[in-house]
């Protein structure tokens, strides 16, 4: 890893080319890291490929699809690298299955790994070339972020497509062979592109946002290696990404700095234990552990009180959801949920669950309230999620949670992986196929040529 970089004498994109550039020695922490991540997107990908959303895109673009383009489409058939990202982006994204990454308020893995798996099998990457560009990617998502989050998000921007694709253009062109300007020209590119609004979560579109951003980082790098380039000071100019999307109070990059240790290994990724919204994670994690400690059951549960930042708030939009899109986006729903079980599943997320009377009985249990505007300026960091259950005996239970299970905090472990690997990979392709995959994936850096979707009896 590089030393420290002082933004003062360069533009922010330029720091983050000149980083993206320079040799790197990721350490083995880091590198298993990146290939675990790399692995639970892809068996999301698998699980989200007959979505209705990542159906759609598909065949809006069935004419480019064929037996003989450059890279591999989830389910079969091959299309240019720009839209195999877009259609395994949206598949990565469609069950909201994918992880969270905090460090840039995206879901980084849905638009990094869908980009570069497409540019390497274009290019003839290696496993190891694979894991190293998903490194720089999400380095450069996360320096990106770090200028207009967590305000870009809390006004409305969905920052996996917009933080997402610029990230990721850096992350694409370095594995394309670009150097410094050709790096700091595809993220210029892709500032030009980035959109996606939060005003969508719920809706098919959502994971879309995904794939838009994935098929637009490839070819903001494409169009850089063409020698299409932009202002490097886009990011902070007048009429830029900071001043344009930036919000009511950001951070900027005056004094952007990256290194020397990995960001994977500092923040780290968020892996997803439940298949729905991140922002219902740490409430359903503390539901599960009170059902464990006090043995109460739903019957017994009178009322869930619920303190979430307001960006959290704003993305559960949907108190009684009319379907599964929606589900994924409801605290009521997910806590319902919680009560019934011991566990939400993919399963949970299906028209049929949605109407079931037991759960949509319980949903009038959950009050969501949030911090005040003023208390989230004033607090640097992320704020807890604060749950307050009451029992019908006049018990109340009140806990706290900073981050959920699946976080740096709190990892899953091999067992955990491995169960929500072959649990997303059950519809797409057979349990020995499934086995297959798992081993090759966690053997990744070994890997000549990354080819991951050629040789499956596609269920």
């Amino acid at each position: 890893m590089s030393e420290l970089l002082d933004a003062d004498a360069l533009h922010a994109i330029e720091v983050i080319a000149t980083w993206c550039a320079s040799p790197h020695e990721f350490s083995a922490t880091a590198r298993l890291s990146a290939e675990q991540a790399i692995t639970d997107t892809v068996g999301c990908m698998l699980a989200g490929a007959t979505d209705g959303a990542t159906k759609a895109v598909k065949a809006a673009f069935s004419g480019e699809i064929g037996p003989h383009g450059a890279a591999g489409i989830v389910r079969g058939g091959r299309a240019a690298a720009s839209v195999a990202a877009l259609i395994n982006g949206t598949a990565a994204h469609a069950l909201d299955f994918d992880d969270n990454f905090h460090g840039a308020t995206t879901h980084a893995s849905a638009v990094l790994v869908p980009a570069l798996l497409a540019v390497a099998e274009n290019v003839g990457a290696t496993g190891e070339a694979l894991i190293q560009a998903y490194l720089v990617g999400l380095e450069a998502q996360a320096a990106v972020g770090r200028g207009v989050n967590p305000s870009h998000y809390t006004a409305g921007w969905h920052s996996t497509s917009t933080v997402g694709c610029i990230g990721t253009a850096a992350a694409t062109a370095w594995l394309m062979g670009a150097d410094r300007s050709g790096i700091a020209a595809a993220m210029s590119i892709a500032t030009s592109m980035a959109s996606g609004v939060k005003g969508q979560f719920g809706t098919p579109v959502k994971p879309f946002h995904a794939g838009l951003a994935a098929r637009n980082a490839v070819e903001a790098a494409q169009l850089s290696a063409a020698g299409l380039v932009g202002r490097t000071d886009i990011l902070e100019s007048s009429q830029g990404f900071l001043a344009l999307y930036g919000g009511p109070n950001p951070a900027g990059w005056s004094q952007l700095a990256i290194g020397p240790v990995s960001i994977v290994e500092t923040i780290g990724l968020a892996t997803k234990r439940h298949p729905c919204c991140g922002s219902t994670h740490r409430a359903i994690d503390m539901v599960l552990e009170l059902k464990a400690e006090h043995g109460f059951r739903a019957e017994d549960v009178a009322g869930i009180d619920v303190l979430v930042a307001i960006a959290h708030a704003r993305n559960l939009a949907f108190p009684s959801p009319r379907d599964e899109m929606e589900a994924r986006f409801s605290m009521n729903y997910c806590l319902a949920v919680a009560l019934l079980c011991n566990r939400v599943t993919l399963n949970d997320f299906t028209p049929a669950a949605v109407a079931r009377p037991d759960v949509r009985a319980l949903l009038p249990l959950t009050r969501m309230n949030t911090y005040s505007e003023d208390y989230e300026r004033a607090t640097p960091g992320r704020l807890p999620h604060e749950l307050t259950l009451r029992l019908r005996d006049g018990t109340e239970l009140r806990v706290s949670r900073l981050a959920a299970k699946g976080t740096l905090a709190f990892p899953l472990d091999e067992a955990d992986r491995r169960i929500k690997f072959l649990d997303c990979s059950a519809k797409a392709i057979s349990l020995p196929s499934a086995e297959q995959l798992l081993s090759q994936m966690s053997h990744l850096q070994l890997l000549d040529r990354v080819n991951l979707f050629q040789g499956f009896d596609w269920t």
